[in-house]
């Protein structure tokens, strides 16, 4: 299990569609509207590597777009979408419309109420906390 994946379960192999500079629609009811990844939980890269993320990591990110409280905060999110399509073992293909995370406090608890939108199947599986407030599971 990753270092810092407090209370994740295993994680698959799904194609990274985000890397450490992206910016991400933040699904949930925090206050933030857009983030961007400045870091990637667990990563352990080579020199100069840039991280990339994928569904069902936890990310560090800073907020960009929101509240005047949570602009310019730093704080750690998991993704939930990914536009870049990833493959499921049962062969299916699945990409979204758009790259989106939740905050979350370090252990993996959502900071918000609510989740805007789809969340992937993978990151349900991995952040149960996160699945229980998602409206819609694909």
């Amino acid at each position: 299990m990753p270092k810092g994946a407090a209370g994740a379960g295993p994680r698959r192999h799904i194609a990274a569609g985000l890397q450490v500079g992206s910016y991400v629609k933040v699904a949930d009811n925090s206050g933030a509207k857009e983030a961007m990844i400045i870091g990637v939980i667990g990563y352990k890269g080579r020199l100069r590597r840039i991280p990339p993320a994928a569904v069902g990591d936890m990310v560090v990110v800073t907020v960009k777009k929101g509240t005047p409280e949570m602009r310019k905060q730093v704080v750690r999110a998991i993704v939930i979408r990914q536009r870049r399509p990833y493959r499921r073992p049962d062969g299916t293909w699945i990409a979204f419309e758009d790259n989106a995370v939740v905050i979350v406090s370090p252990d993996g608890t959502p900071k918000g109420s609510e989740i805007r939108g789809p969340v992937a199947r993978e990151a349900a599986e991995r952040w149960p906390k996160v699945a229980n407030i998602a409206s819609i599971i694909i």
